[in-house]
């Protein structure tokens, strides 16, 4: 269902089902809920990367044949399941990548704008299609696409259901790059690895600032700037990033 890896502070969590076009049943969500949990309490983990296997699809959202046979109130108990998953998704303290490995479907491309970064392969595909069977996106797809890509063209795509390729999702602002499938995970850990070289408390911080002051007006955001800048000076790795800067050296950042 799921594979999770975890080295030297870098951690991927990969969705296995290429089978089902890594759909997300409710066993796979078990899982790697629990995972993500384990790696949200973990101060040794640095950055998180979320990737699919196989070469075709990231994600392709709810498992709708798992789905096809259930009734009202299960299929709430699902989606509300799937909501949950892309929560912790977005609540995790770490930075999270998205490497999008092929088409990003429906609650696909939910999780992956749960992610703070999304870069995709070349030849990937992004479509919400939920208002072609007879519903909405709802894990997210409503509120996060428009705050990425504004209120017209996320319209575009939730109304109508159109596919857009790697290309217009980096035009648009969805994907911050495309790359080939050779290159998508190595290019994911390398940009992992530059966030993780970074001080880790500090990192933590600045992505919890942002999330919160986007739900905010400005004056209000600069309030939580504040109290976020405050937590990082009593920290080591604040006194680490002086010395080594005096000193003209690498910081050594150990999260404390």
């Amino acid at each position: 269902m799921i594979q999770a890896k975890v080295e030297e502070g870098l951690a991927i969590l990969t969705l296995d089902r290429a089978e089902a076009a890594n759909a997300l049943s409710n066993e796979l969500i078990e899982k790697a809920v629990q995972v993500l949990q384990e790696w949200h309490e973990s101060q040794s983990i640095k950055a998180v990367i979320i990737t699919g296997s196989g070469d075709r699809v990231f994600c392709a959202g709810a498992d709708l044949k798992e789905r096809a046979g259930m009734n009202p109130d299960e299929v709430r108990a699902a989606v509300k399941n799937i909501r949950n998953f892309i929560e912790k998704v977005y609540e995790m303290p770490q930075p999270v990548i998205a490497a999008i490995n092929g088409a990003a479907i429906g609650g696909g491309v939910e999780l992956a704008l749960a992610c703070d970064f999304r870069i995709a392969v070349q030849y990937a595909t992004f479509s919400l299609a939920e208002t072609g069977l007879g519903i909405i996106p709802g894990a997210g797809g409503t509120q996060r696409l428009p705050r990425l890509i504004g209120e017209q063209k996320a319209k575009e795509l939730i109304l109508t259901g159109k596919k857009i390729s790697a290309e217009e999702a980096v035009y648009s602002g969805l994907v911050l790059k495309a790359f080939s499938r050779s290159e998508l995970l190595p290019e994911a850990e390398h940009f992992a690895r530059i966030i993780a070289s970074r001080a880790p408390l500090a990192n933590r911080y600045a992505k919890s600032a942002i999330n919160q002051g986007l739900q905010k007006t400005l004056q209000e955001g600069l309030q939580v700037e504040q109290a976020e800048y405050e937590k990082t000076i009593n920290t080591k790795d604040r006194l680490e990033g002086l010395a080594a800067f005096k000193e003209k050296r690498p910081p050594v950042f150990r999260g404390e």
